[in-house]
């Protein structure tokens, strides 16, 4: 069905993928995907804003015989780095329109305009508030003495997008039928691309579905929750997310083209899996709650793909993220609630 090379996948219907590195990065890599339209190639996605990607970006369209300069549109999946990190580079190059979902533009927007150090507040005070140990928010409070913006933090120049992806409407793309469908969940802008067209190969199901991170064949995204420091909304990532699979599930497409790992069929069978896991995975957290928990002890409590003690500071801090968009979802079904009077707040089942 799909024809591959090193870094390129033919995958029928003026569509290809080719493979953009992340650095440092255990994915390995983010799949770019090139849609042929009447004006010209857009890509859906485009990778870490890295020199080495860029030269496999560059290499990838040159092996399907166009440039940079030829791209005509981005259709961004969300605002993360390794999806939307060079889209500022092929747009400065080919003059390209950028598109995004309004609520990921928003985070792009209060990111480009953050003020020096206000992130490193922010990140320092929410980590104490669930429980981080000082031995966990000392450096960042050390690099926020210092003044430090942490320049080399992805996401601080990202290219602000000129279009805005609106859900359930058509692009604008010459020849395709390309849907948009709002996924919250890993970000509060996630869109999947259904591309309503028959299946080159004859696959049954409705069309391809180009699923950025909401839908990938051996893993689950991380659901953490959707920080803005301006503004106190409790939000349900984990919820937005159970409910954006089964709204993709009933769309019936006969292939999922990712942004990480390798096409696949069958969504809706893949969406039952995740559910499955997700199910399991709070159920597990209700008997960890048997006794009162912050959601950093919660944390450590935790399955994850290494010991605790293991796991560096960075990804500590996504996993509490984690936990707590896991125990916000059990205190919204009635599962759980928080401990009159602890502080930091812990949680309990009921």
């Amino acid at each position: 069905m799909a024809q591959a090379t090193d870094t390129v996948t033919e995958h029928g219907g003026g569509v290809w993928s080719l493979r953009v590195p992340i650095p440092d990065n255990p994915l390995g890599h983010t799949l770019v995907h090139v849609l042929d339209t009447g004006r010209g190639p857009v890509l859906v996605d485009t990778g870490w804003d890295d020199p080495d990607s860029w030269a496999e970006l560059t290499a990838g369209l040159g092996a399907l015989g166009l440039a940079v300069a030829d791209v005509h549109g981005v259709v961004v999946t969300h605002h993360h780095p390794d999806h939307h990190g060079l889209s500022g580079r092929v747009r400065e190059e080919s003059g390209a329109w950028i598109a995004m979902h309004a609520a990921d533009i928003a985070v792009v927007r209060r990111t480009r305009g953050s003020a020096p150090g206000s992130w490193l507040d922010y990140l320092a005070r929410k980590l104490a508030a669930v429980g981080a140990p000082e031995d966990h928010t000392a450096p960042l409070l050390a690099a926020r003495a210092a003044g430090g913006r942490m320049r080399t933090l992805p996401g601080l120049r990202s290219a602000l997008p000129d279009r805005e992806i609106v859900p359930g409407e058509l692009l604008d793309l010459a020849g395709r039928r390309l849907r948009a469908v709002w996924t919250p969940g890993h970000t509060p802008g996630h869109v999947c691309l259904h591309l309503e067209e028959a299946h080159p190969a004859g696959l049954p199901g409705h069309g391809r579905l180009f699923s950025g991170d909401h839908l990938l064949p051996g893993i689950s995204p991380h659901i953490g929750l959707y920080e803005d420091p301006d503004d106190a909304t409790v939000t349900d990532p984990l919820g937005d997310y159970l409910d954006s699979l089964e709204r993709v599930g009933r769309l019936g497409a006969a292939e999922v083209l990712p942004a990480h790992q390798h096409a696949f069929p069958d969504a809706a069978g893949r969406v039952r899996e995740l559910l499955a896991h997700h199910e399991e995975r709070l159920t597990g957290l209700l008997a960890l709650l048997a006794v009162p928990l912050t959601p950093w002890q919660l944390a450590e409590r935790m399955e994850w793909n290494r010991p605790w003690d293991r796991i560096p500071h960075g990804s500590r801090t996504i996993a509490v993220s984690e936990a707590e968009a896991h125990v916000r979802h059990l205190v919204k079904r009635g599962r759980a609630e928080p401990v009159a009077g602890t502080e930091p707040v812990a949680y309990v089942a009921v």
